[in-house]
């Protein structure tokens, strides 16, 4: 395994804290983002250098183009040029669309797809110039068949598709690739706040019966961050236990 760079947004816990986990048992030297739990963000750095690894956290508010800016060039000092690049940051703010407020709609899409623009922008010039590079970003499922309060992060997930697609068309021949994972339900703060009725709706849905867990999405992150995934370009891999749309 060749080791690299990597830069994971959103790391602090969830779905991002098990990637740079799985990252960094990959071999790969990973930056920690966070916006605000700078502890948590700190744990899982801490926890990656305690297994052998290299890693650092780095606070930055991913939806800024200038604290993006930052970032990366706080990353570069420290690590060195980004070579791999996770997309992880979310968060949601649901309600019906007829009670939603227009800064729940924009705080939603400033970080869960416009985040994905500027860091994505910025990655790709020493990518481009290194003639290799990963762009993975987490979208989901809501952007595939959409959900029923969810939309604006339904949105900004079927934007992320869309842009990954795009991109990928634009820098596949300079040997980077830019890929999604989609994840169904899994196991992490969000879907810890769905009532007993729900969770046992959803389970009957997903035909293996059983919310996912945030470490079988590392695992496709992985995969799509490897050499062996060069030939993987423009694609959404859907993570979701066999949900039944």
């Amino acid at each position: 395994m060749i080791s690299r760079v990597a830069l994971v947004t959103g790391a602090s816990r969830g779905i991002g804290r098990a990637i740079a986990e799985q990252l960094a048992a990959d071999g790969h030297r990973v930056a920690v983002n966070y916006i605000r739990s700078e502890d948590e963000a700190e744990a899982v750095a801490e926890k990656i250098r305690a297994g052998g690894g290299e890693a650092k956290s780095v606070g930055a508010d991913v939806g800024s183009d200038e604290a993006v800016a930052g970032l990366f060039q706080e990353v570069e000092s420290s690590l060195g040029p980004v070579e791999i690049l996770v997309n992880s940051a979310g968060i949601t703010r649901d309600g019906l669309l007829l009670r939603m407020k227009v800064t729940d709609w924009d705080d939603v899409l400033a970080t869960n797809l416009r985040s994905v623009f500027l860091c994505t922008k910025v990655a790709l010039r020493p990518m481009v110039k290194a003639r290799w590079g990963r762009v993975i970003s987490v979208t989901s499922v809501a952007g595939i068949s959409g959900n029923a309060g969810q939309a604006n992060y339904s949105a900004a997930k079927a934007g992320i598709i869309g842009f990954t697609k795009a991109v990928a068309k634009e820098v596949g021949s300079r040997g980077i690739t830019v890929n999604a994972v989609a994840p169904g339900f899994i196991e992490t703060d969000m879907t810890a706040e769905l009532d007993d009725a729900t969770r046992a709706e959803v389970k009957r849905r997903v035909s293996v019966g059983r919310f996912g867990t945030p470490q079988e999405i590392a695992f496709a992150v992985g995969y799509l961050a490897g050499e062996q995934a060069g030939y993987v370009n423009g694609q959404v891999v859907v993570v979701d236990g066999g949900l039944a749309i």
